[in-house]
C-alpha cells in the first residue's frame, strides 16, 4: 500500500524540490499501530533541515508530527506497520532562499513488520565508475544523482542494489542504506565520514547490540575487498527496511546470525 500526501494540490514553480532537488527526506516508522523511534527521526529531520539552511517553521514540533501521522496515517488509513518517507522542500517565495517557506510531502509504504528481515536475501555488486562524496551533506538524504545512476545500473544487471564507494575507493553505503559487516563477534560499520548515511533505524539496532553485549560494534574505513571477507552482511535502509545480503559477485553469505540479532532487537519493542 502506497499513499501520497501533499501540502498543496498542485506542483508549481515555487516547488524547488521539483525544480532543483532542494529537499531533504527522513523516514518515520510505524509498528503495531504506533510511532517508534519518533524522537530520533524528528531530531534527524531538524538537523537535516539546518544543514540545508532551511527555514524551520515554529509549528514543526515533535507533537506536530506525532499528531499528523497518528491522525492521517494510523487512524485515517488504518496503517499498522510501515514506513513514512517524509520530505520537506523549499519554496521559491522570498528574496533569499534562507527565508523562503517550506512545504512537505510524504509517501506511506505498508510492511508486515519494519523490524523484520525481508525474506529474500539481496544480491549486490560494487560499482566503480561513480562514487559518492563524504562531506557534511553526504550523511543526510538529499537529492543524489549517484543513487539514481546506481539504481538503474542494478536493474540493468539483475541486481537488487549496488555498493557505492567514496573518492578514496572505500565503502560508503548502498544506494538504499547502510551496510554492516559481521566477522566473528565484530560488526564493522563504515564511518559517517566515509559517506555513510545517518540512520535512526541503524543507530537503534547497533545501540541495542552494544548495550546488551551481543556484538562488538566498530566504525571502520573499509576497502572494497573487505566486503568479500565478511561472514554476513546486513543492509539497513530507513526508506525500505532491513535486508540480509546473500551474494556479492561470486561470494555467497550466510544470514542466520544477523537474522537472529534483528529478531532479538525486534522482541525488545514488545
Amino acid at each position: 500500500m502506497e499513499n501520497q500526501y501533499f501540502t498543496s494540490d498542485t506542483l508549481n514553480v515555487k516547488n524547488r524540490a521539483f525544480l532543483v532537488g532542494d529537499t531533504v527526506k527522513v523516514s518515520f516508522f510505524i509498528r503495531h499501530g504506533r510511532l517508534i523511534m519518533d524522537e530520533e527521526c524528528y531530531f534527524f529531520l531538524m538537523a537535516s533541515m539546518r544543514k540545508m539552511r532551511m527555514n524551520i517553521p515554529l509549528t514543526y514540533t515533535l507533537e506536530f508530527f506525532q499528531t499528523l501521522f497518528h491522525k492521517d496515517v494510523i487512524e485515517g488509513k488504518g496503517l499498522q506497520n510501515g514506513i513514512i518517507n517524509f520530505q520537506v522542500f523549499r519554496n521559491n517565495d522570498e528574496l533569499t532562499l534562507a527565508k523562503s517557506s517550506v512545504s512537505y510531502f510524504y509517501e506511506v509504504t505498508e510492511l508486515n513488520d519494519l523490524l523484520a528481515v525481508h525474506d529474500r536475501p539481496l544480491e549486490l555488486d560494487l560499482i566503480k565508475e561513480i562514487n559518492v562524496n563524504n562531506n557534511l551533506l553526504s550523511n543526510i538524504r538529499v537529492h543524489c544523482p549517484e543513487n539514481i545512476y546506481g539504481g538503474i545500473y542494478a536493474q540493468e544487471n539483475d541486481l537488487d542494489d549496488v555498493i557505492l564507494l567514496n573518492p578514496n575507493k572505500r565503502i560508503a553505503r548502498s544506494t538504499s542504506g547502510n551496510l554492516l559487516f559481521l566477522e566473528g563477534n565484530v560488526i564493522k560499520v563504515p564511518k559517517q565520514s566515509e559517506g555513510a548515511y545517518i540512520s535512526p533505524l541503524m543507530e537503534g539496532f547497533v545501540t541495542y547490540l552494544h548495550k546488551n553485549n551481543l556484538a562488538d560494534i566498530q566504525e571502520h574505513e573499509i576497502i572494497a575487498f573487505e566486503s568479500q571477507k565478511a561472514e554476513e552482511i546486513l543492509m539497513i535502509s530507513d526508506e525500505k527496511g532491513i535486508f540480509c545480503v546473500g551474494k556479492i559477485r561470486n561470494k555467497t553469505f550466510a544470514t542466520a546470525r544477523f537474522s537472529e540479532l534483528v529478531e532479538n532487537w525486534k522482541k525488545s519493542f514488545n
